[in-house]
């Protein structure tokens, strides 16, 4: 899904960026890709975020063109992978991991940078964390065990559950690791697990619709499913499901609670890396790092309507509360 074309110094863009570079320096291409709708207001903070950390380091209209790709499902990000690399830019940004993935099969040889994606090693992207060794390297969230995290956080807000349903999209390559931990933590929560593959609105209403057909059920929603943000929080709140989320951007539109990175962070701090690679550095000699910031979200005015009482003990140590 295409969003626009590279930024060019006409209208109102250069506006919104200082000038600092000189009028004849070279100009840098960037292709970005985004494994979302365009539009999703999660993820457009996220780009927003990585812009924002490349006009700091003084990359601006003058000296930058950057060039988005919205996918809203696997297939439109492998062909706007492919169309990305076919125009040869000095360095490739991705968001997730079936982006930075289908990326890295179309090219072995453009610079890319990653943003939120989960053990990259797992997931083939890199050989070592302290020395990529090859055309990609980034920023990573979390591993895989954070999805205990999530149940337990789950449990801890509402202690009467006792089914809970992993909801994900299978194009995540991450999925089976997660799914791995909440079934080997099931049992100590005093909880069955299952899992529900939903691909498009229409598979999330109906799993949604069949969750809730059993008492004592409540969510987890995995990341990669922010683009149906609106529909999964009203037939949650519909259906009176507790969930938990990855994304604090979900609490605040009303979801109950999550635990996570802080995004925007981690696509601020990628734009350094495109920054070293474009003033020469190579993406294999990057090290990989991981998120440093987690936070845990709680909104009571959801709470309440769901009929829960969160803990005095979970909430001293929320992050955030929503009232």
């Amino acid at each position: 899904m295409r969003r626009r074309e590279f930024i060019t110094l006409l209208g109102g863009a250069a506006a919104a960026w200082p000038l600092t570079a000189p009028a004849q320096e070279r100009v840098r291409h960037v292709g970005v890709l985004v494994p979302a709708a365009a539009g999703t207001p999660l993820w457009q903070g996220f780009v927003a975020a990585f812009r924002e950390g490349l006009q700091k380091l003084g990359w601006s209209p003058r000296n930058v063109a950057i060039q988005e790709r919205w996918g809203a499902n696997a297939e439109q990000v492998r062909s706007h992978a492919a169309e990305l690399v076919a125009m040869a830019p000095d360095v490739l940004m991705s968001g997730g991991g079936i982006g930075s993935w289908e990326l890295l099969q179309a090219t072995r040889t453009i610079p890319i940078v990653f943003a939120f994606v989960p053990d990259p090693v797992a997931l083939g992207l890199v050989s070592s964390l302290a020395r990529p060794g090859g055309n990609i390297t980034g920023f990573a969230n979390y591993e895989p065990v954070v999805a205990v995290k999530w149940l337990e956080l789950l449990k801890q807000i509402a202690p009467a559950i006792t089914r809970v349903t992993f909801i994900y999209d299978p194009a995540n390559p991450v999925v089976p690791a997660y799914m791995r931990q909440l079934e080997t933590a099931a049992s100590s929560f005093a909880v069955t697990m299952s899992g529900a593959m939903v691909r498009n609105a229409e598979e999330i209403e109906r799993a949604l619709n069949d969750v809730a057909k059993a008492p004592n059920s409540g969510l987890i929603v995995a990341p990669g499913i922010s683009t149906s943000q609106n529909l999964l929080l009203g037939l949650a709140a519909q259906h009176r499901l507790p969930a938990v989320y990855a994304f604090h951007e979900m609490v605040k539109d009303g979801g109950l609670a999550s635990y996570g990175v802080d995004g925007s962070d981690l696509f601020r701090r990628a734009a350094s890396y495109v920054d070293r690679i474009l003033r020469g550095e190579k993406p294999g000699d990057l090290p990989v790092q991981f998120a440093d910031k987690y936070k845990l979200v709680i909104n009571l005015k959801t709470a309440k309507a769901l009929g829960l009482d969160p803990p005095i003990q979970l909430l001293a140590r929320t992050d955030e509360v929503i009232e």
